[in-house]
């Protein structure tokens, strides 16, 4: 079984795109669109809230005690170098 890894940095991209940084130094992309209409996260739809990510306990958080899975958040995301042109979306510095 792998270790869990923890989100040390996240960056909100386009499009609820998730820049990701985690413990080992990996840079991924995650796509938050098929999650938005579902709960929690429909709360933070189209709303300022999305914006306001960030780290908290090992994973991504928002307002409202809203949070996500870090193995999703990994298990779920693409390598950066692997998004070409990250698809409009900021690189991680």
């Amino acid at each position: 079984m792998e270790a869990l890894l923890d989100v040390v940095k996240v960056e909100v991209g386009a499009d609820y795109a998730l820049l990701l940084e985690f413990e080992n130094g990996e840079k991924r992309v995650f796509d938050m669109r098929p999650f938005m209409d579902k709960k929690p996260f429909v709360k933070i739809k189209d709303t300022p809230l999305f914006a306001q990510a960030r780290v908290g306990y090992g994973t991504v958080v928002w307002p409202g005690n809203i949070d996500i899975a870090p193995e999703t958040l990994y298990d779920r995301s693409v390598p950066l170098v692997d998004c070409g042109q990250n698809h409009g979306r900021p690189a991680l510095a």
